[in-house]
């Protein structure tokens, strides 16, 4: 758009067809505005001398001049880039950037600084004008990306687009305050380049939605609430199968690595019923396959249940009276080491490199020198720097097989509903892989789940795990109750990371959890109570698969390895002692059980306390304006919260005040849902 401003000597007049005549001496001042979205606007100024009949000629050749000066200040404005952080934008057409949520859906996230504030995508099929090389002018159609949630130093934006033919070609446009930039494969291209004919656009491509590619995870995991268990230490069920050293139940004080206290399967089966009142309906056990130690991460026989748990019939019988009961049974697999006792390094002991068994471990030197620390010397690899914990080399054929045969008879045989993989992320890839086809084959619906304490994305593409323990979430909800200088917005910006990592149908099946037999617990990681049960609250709003620790609904206290492992304090139990606490926790398992909205991968951070930065408030999404609201005070202070909705849950609330350390979960239904 071009507007002319004239002041001269003469009068300036325009005929019929737009053509200026004047004479005499006057002042040029030409503004190009470009339709872009800022209405930008460039100005120039010039003395012209004119005469009847020639200011047209004037005109024309001052307009030419100033049109290609003007886009060349144009597109040095956004080549200049003193706005735009472009170290800020990334995408990729793949992984959780870009990936199917079904056979229709398709998923599209970018990141880019917070200067960025608008993002529009065109997109369209890769063939809409013609086939690639043939000379066709692909153009897309524009559309808004409104979702968005905030991390640290980025914005994480969000659409959901349903490609008619499975296939799509696109790219963004990026909007600040004063630029805008096309994003490209390739990079940032400006809107003069854009306007070169010619020019290529190497566009973003998912060039197909596969059905068989789709990652896919169990639906069932999403509606369930786990309970981890130790089973040495959590109920004697059986005195029979006791071992000589067996030592006296502790219901009180710490415990030892040695110390055997009998704990069992059939233990396990006559506390059913108390885990299905509590609410639980999955059981997670830790590793129950013969081993010299209490924790059974040292296998000696996968194929054996550990005589001091029982026997293989106790333990069919146990997976039999929980599916009675509608709970899930997932069990622990070892395959990155084994134990010491494990009849093939048993053979590679005695035989060394001539062993058939040699090549089924990780070993540099032969003969090795145990008594100097092996591992330690690079010797042979193990697990961390245990020289009696082989590690197990699963680049083999052989070794993959003998384990993934292990797995398929516990599902076929036992019937289990998950499996849970020991140091997931030491485990080859294609061992993993052959894993999941395998298993998947026999019962689609099992939930692989990897111990991986970082993100794991490698691990979760949809060809080996569903899901991994997120110890990140865990971590960032304990951290802001360790950390008195994060704010309410540190707590939005860790929280959102964790869930902008992976895919939303991994999402929906996280392990979350906020202790474990490999951490202090959470007793021992919080001041007081009211810590204790904010952050559990926290932990059963969050989407995913929520699980606790035993002891976790007494509060039971321990520190790290071997204090975490403490005895189940039943005679206390059974005398009321915990009988409060046990309710709190049973009433927070219910609901998260009971309320579809909590268990949802949707959820907001409103920004109404942000005048105290001690506030806990997210919303996970419904419908609509339907949502349930969490609110967790930690400041120091208490907060006037408005009356609204259906109260679902809450602690230390009177009336419209939550006071310090207040809890308050409630449900608001909007008019679109009424």
């Amino acid at each position: 758009e071009i507007r002319l401003s004239l002041v001269g000597s003469e009068m300036c007049i325009r005929d019929r067809c737009g053509i200026y005549f004047c004479t005499g001496i006057y002042f040029f001042k030409l503004a190009l505005f470009y339709l872009d979205n800022f209405r930008t606007m460039f100005v120039y100024n010039y003395v012209i001398k004119g005469s009847k009949g020639i200011i047209d000629a004037c005109l024309h050749a001052v307009l030419r001049t100033t049109m290609k000066q003007c886009n060349n200040d144009y597109n040095k404005t956004a080549k200049e880039g003193e706005n735009m952080e472009f170290n800020g934008v990334f995408h990729q057409a793949y992984d959780n950037y870009c990936y199917p949520l079904n056979e229709d859906e398709l998923i599209i996230n970018i990141k880019t600084g917070y200067d960025v504030k608008e993002v529009n995508i065109i997109l369209g099929d890769p063939f809409a004008a013609g086939i690639l090389g043939g000379g066709e002018t692909w153009s897309g159609d524009k559309q808004p990306i409104i979702f968005k949630k905030k991390l640290k130093h980025q914005i994480w934006w969000t659409t959901t687009v349903k490609p008619p033919f499975k296939r799509l070609k696109y790219y963004f446009e990026l909007i600040t305050e004063d630029e805008r930039w096309f994003y490209f494969e390739d990079g940032f291209v400006s809107a003069e380049q854009m306007a070169l004919e010619g020019r290529s656009r190497q566009c973003f491509v998912f060039p197909w939605m596969n059905p068989c590619d789709i990652p896919v995870t169990p639906k069932w995991v999403n509606d369930t609430i786990w309970y981890q268990i130790f089973p040495d230490r959590f109920c004697n069920g059986d005195h029979s199968i006791d071992p000589d050293y067996v030592v006296p139940w502790r219901n009180r004080g710490k415990v030892k690595n040695e110390e055997c206290f009998g704990g069992d399967l059939a233990g396990i089966i006559q506390k059913l019923d108390y885990l299905k009142e509590l609410g639980i309906n999955g059981i997670y056990l830790t590793p129950i396959n013969e081993s010299p130690s209490n924790h059974k991460y040292d296998t000696t026989d996968y194929a054996k249940i550990d005589p001091r748990f029982g026997d293989e019939e106790t333990f069919k019988r146990l997976v039999l009276e929980a599916h009675k009961r509608d709970m899930r049974i997932m069990l622990d697999g070892v395959f990155n080491h084994c134990g010491y006792y494990f009849a093939p390094w048993q053979d590679v002991l005695a035989k060394g490199a001539d062993s058939e068994y040699y090549d089924w471990f990780m070993i540099n030197e032969w003969p090795l020198d145990f008594k100097h620390g092996a591992a330690k010397k690079g010797q042979f690899y193990t697990f961390g720097f245990f020289d009696n914990m082989p590690k197990l080399n699963t680049n083999n054929p052989a070794v993959r097989k003998y384990f993934i045969d292990i797995c398929a008879n516990w599902v076929e045989n036992y019937h289990i509903d998950g499996l849970r993989l020991d140091v997931a992320n030491e485990v080859s890839h294609r061992f993993c892989k052959e894993l999941r086809a395998r298993l998947k084959e026999i019962n689609p619906d099992i939930y692989i789940l990897g111990e991986i304490w970082h993100n794991a994305l490698p691990w979760l593409r949809g060809d080996e795990f569903d899901a991994v323990m997120n110890y990140p979430l865990g971590e960032s909800i304990k951290d802001f109750w360790i950390d008195k200088s994060q704010t309410n917005q540190d707590f939005e910006y860790t929280i959102n990371r964790c869930y902008t990592n992976y895919m939303q149908q991994t999402n929906d099946v996280l392990f979350n959890l906020l202790d474990s037999h490999d951490t202090k617990r959470l007793r021992s990681d919080t001041k007081n109570l009211d810590q204790y049960f904010a952050q559990l609250a926290v932990l059963f709003s969050m989407p995913g698969s929520p699980c606790i620790y035993y002891g976790t609904e007494i509060a039971m206290p321990g520190s790290y390895d071997p204090d975490c492992r403490r005895c189940m304090p039943w005679d206390d139990i059974e005398a009321g002692k915990f009988k409060e606490r046990i309710e709190m926790v049973s009433k927070l398992i219910h609901l998260r059980a009971s309320e579809p909205l909590l268990k949802g991968r949707n959820f907001h951070f409103p920004d109404d306390f942000a005048d105290n930065p001690r506030v806990i408030q997210f919303r996970k999404m419904g419908w609509v304006d339907t949502y349930v609201e969490v609110i967790v005070n930690c400041s120091d202070e208490d907060i006037e919260v408005p009356k609204d909705g259906e109260v679902l849950f809450e602690r230390h609330c009177i009336d419209t005040t939550l006071l310090t350390n207040g809890i308050l979960i409630r449900k608001i239904v909007g008019n679109g849902d009424k």
